[in-house]
């Protein structure tokens, strides 16, 4: 690890950071090439954030700072000043406070930093950026494609990778192609740059559809870890830090609870029609919840519903905790995007997102891959519907009318959640479901490090001074 210096003397040691969504300890134990970085240097436990999910925990990451303060408080939240519920945004500057590089640059103004699929990455300081983007089409036609700057570099990679497989990075086709693009533009960046960071979401997509314990799950991991060789080799070659991180692990649940249907029921949820369904309407509902995995922001505009809502929350089968102000600050929660209340799941529990009662009343996009139109998380997403057995034949038609240029409605997802066998969000109660750290470099060796400690020891791998507070 290089010495801290300052100056036109620094001289950084690269790092390639890897994001594996939902690699845990016992994940670990089949993947030999991850395990060959930590006997080169070690592996910690690693803390995570309330909730620990992807946004919130890759923020908490790149700034040092807890939701609370960094403003990142789920993959989405409801703006209360526009009045519409938000998931899965791009833009950087939703995260608040200085991010790793800019810490870099005030001592080191030259120093490079690619990221390659991290989230928050549009509009970011960094020399490169690659981020999933489709192709909206004036005809409401979707195509895959992502964000990438500089311009030149997108024509550069689909020439050596090809277009970006959208439809393999979520929905019922999501796999490992997605994360072998990945890898390989990571590997294309990487010899240009003082800092790589690189995301690959494929442990999510089989955990989540199966369950940790189950042996597809442990497949996925094994397949990962052989997409992730070449870049490793890479790395060790050039004498490149590498660090592997996890945001969260992802444990067994069979429970999902309706958060918003039971809102509905007891009058505090409305609803408005058209043509598409019945929508959530949060202008005029006196409670609604953005479901987020394990964790809902409950928005109650009126202090004076607080105490029937909170009330109703805590006697919901599968709510382990309701949290109001006092308790999100607790957990470094407490911020003004956050619901004015937060449900946390049962350890075998989630939340839907859903709001209707009566499935043909529910709004089209429930049936396909919507993650901006859903008012909340839907993990269902991740399925073909089982009940319907000609769906991957309406799949295939539909994907025919895209190539033809037709619009299409992929209607494929179902409504019954109990396909769902593994979540997050929630704290883990054991180091095994829990997140790992792994490093190359044995200098900096610890045993365990919170997720607001990762900033800084990116730092000191990079052996940088760290300068003074601004």
């Amino acid at each position: 690890m290089s010495t801290p210096v300052t100056g036109e003397e620094a001289t950084p040691t690269p790092l390639l950071v890897i994001d594996v969504a939902g690699l845990t300890p016992r994940l670990l134990a089949v993947m030999p090439q991850l395990q060959a970085v930590a006997s080169r240097g070690f592996a910690a436990e690693l803390g995570t954030v309330l909730p620990a999910v992807t946004c919130s925990a890759q923020s908490t990451f790149l700034t040092g700072l807890t939701p609370a303060e960094h403003g990142i408080v789920g993959n989405g939240w409801y703006l209360r000043d526009i009045g519409e519920v938000n998931l899965w945004r791009q833009h950087n500057r939703l995260v608040g406070g200085e991010k790793i590089w800019e810490t870099a640059r005030r001592t080191n103004p030259g120093y490079r930093v690619a990221n390659v699929c991290w989230w928050y990455a549009m509009g970011a300081t960094t020399d490169v950026t690659i981020t999933p983007r489709p192709v909206y089409h004036a005809d409401g036609r979707k195509s895959p494609d992502a964000y990438i700057r500089p311009p030149e570099l997108h024509d550069e990679l689909v020439a050596k990778l090809g277009a970006f497989p959208l439809f393999t990075y979520w929905g019922p086709t999501a796999g490992l192609a997605s994360s072998r693009w990945i890898v390989g533009a990571a590997r294309h960046v990487l010899p240009h740059h003082d800092l790589t960071l690189v995301y690959v979401p494929h442990l999510d997509y089989d955990l989540q559809r199966f369950g940790p314990d189950d042996e597809r799950s442990f497949d996925a991991a094994r397949d990962l870890d052989a997409v992730l060789a070449p870049l490793l080799d890479d790395a060790h070659r050039r004498g490149v830090t590498v660090v592997v991180l996890s945001e969260y692990g992802i444990t067994n649940v069979d429970q999902p609870v309706d958060l918003n249907r039971m809102l509905r029921r007891e009058g505090l949820l409305e609803v408005h029609h058209n043509t598409s369904g019945e929508l959530l309407d949060p202008w005029t509902s006196r409670a609604f919840a953005v479901a987020d995995h394990q964790l809902a922001h409950v928005y109650v505009p009126d202090a004076a519903d607080l105490p029937r809502v909170r009330a109703l929350l805590a006697a919901l089968p599968g709510v382990a905790e309701v949290l109001d102000a006092e308790g999100q600050a607790g957990y470094g929660l407490d911020h003004e995007r956050s619901g004015e209340l937060v449900a946390v799941a049962e350890k075998n529990a989630w939340f839907t997102y859903y709001y209707w009662l009566d499935d043909a009343k529910a709004p089209d996009f429930a049936r396909g891959v919507e993650i901006h139109k859903k008012p909340g998380y839907d993990p269902a997403e991740l399925f073909f519907d089982p009940d319907d057995r000609f769906v991957k034949l309406r799949a295939a038609r539909n994907l025919a009318k895209k190539k033809l240029g037709l619009r299409y409605a992929m209607d494929v997802v179902p409504l019954d959640p109990s396909c769902v066998r593994g979540s997050h969000g929630r704290l883990p109660e054991t180091a095994a479901d829990g997140p790992v750290l792994l490093c190359s470099d044995p200098s900096a060796i610890r045993t365990s490090l919170a997720a607001t400690e990762v900033r800084d020891l990116l730092l000191q791998l990079a052996g940088l001074a760290q300068p003074a507070p601004v």
